[in-house]
């Protein structure tokens, strides 16, 4: 759910290369946005990037008053406020689903030690085994079906997560083998009629826009110094701080030096809703 963020590379910005690429613009809910085409040449919808915004991963709940660009876990209905995003944990099993997707495809998780390797952060996520091209090709059928149930389902667009499991694998995957998958990615989404968001791994930002990422969902870009490196290549940026972690007394300043196509909230650690006493929640003025 949240992940650690790495230091930048920056790319050119689609706004910037349109006659070259293809970007058209889109009307969406909140006004008219830049799309690439994708590979059947429909644009695909991007969120306005001075929307307001909020990430529900914790659980879902009615969006606070002015947000009408939501992302939620796949598993959860969109939220209907106008722009919704869906996260898909694309190089990672989900807590929940982890014993069961083992025993189902062994051979796509990593194993060390006779045991399923996991995520040192998140020790009840098993990482996928991205080492070839049969393993990529599985995986992408899988995890395929995920994004096309979040285009059934009505969501505009995708964020996959996980993209940096080749860091914590001890050296059995590398970067180009979560490169790969993540650029097959991009085309099925696209198939789906959906935009594309990149996260985290920012030092991977040029290659995954080059590979048809259209925007960035991302964690701690100010905490971090990485902001304008997502903002240099992608139209939009949605940025989630941490309570524990820029926190409450940092954030103003942060807002104030954000560049303009980013958008940034506060949120408490777990993303939990405004009912469990933790919540915690603030938008940029």
């Amino acid at each position: 759910m949240r992940r650690g963020a790495a230091r930048a590379g920056a790319a050119v910005v689609c706004t910037l290369l349109a006659a070259l690429t293809g970007c058209a613009a889109v009307p969406d809910a909140q006004g008219p946005t830049l799309a690439p085409a994708t590979a059947a040449g429909h644009a695909v919808r991007l969120p306005d990037p001075h929307a307001g915004f909020d990430y529900q991963l914790g659980g879902a709940y009615p969006p606070p008053a002015g947000v009408t660009i939501v992302e939620r876990d796949r598993t959860a209905e969109p939220a209907g406020a106008g722009y919704d995003i869906c996260y898909v944990n694309g190089f990672q099993t989900q807590p929940e689903d982890s014993r069961s997707f083992a025993q189902a495809h062994p051979d796509l998780v990593l194993h060390a030690g006779g045991a399923p390797l996991v995520d040192p952060g998140w020790p009840d996520e098993y990482l996928f085994d991205t080492s070839s091209a049969s393993r990529r090709q599985a995986l992408a059928s899988i995890v395929g079906g995920w994004i096309a149930g979040c285009a059934r389902d009505g969501y505009a667009a995708v964020e996959i997560d996980n993209l940096d499991s080749y860091t914590r694998s001890r050296g059995a995957l590398s970067a180009e083998d979560n490169l790969a998958l993540a650029a097959d990615y991009a085309r099925i989404a696209h198939r789906a009629g959906l935009a594309i968001a990149q996260k985290n791994t920012a030092e991977q930002t040029g290659r995954l826009a080059a590979a048809g990422y259209d925007f960035a969902v991302t964690e701690s870009c100010a905490a971090f110094e990485e902001c304008d490196a997502y903002a240099a290549a992608y139209p939009v940026v949605l940025d989630i701080e941490y309570t524990d972690e820029l926190g409450a007394a940092r954030f103003p300043a942060a807002c104030a030096r954000r560049a303009d196509q980013v958008t940034m909230i506060l949120r408490d650690h777990d993303l939990v809703p405004p009912a469990d006493p933790a919540h915690a929640y603030r938008p940029c003025p």
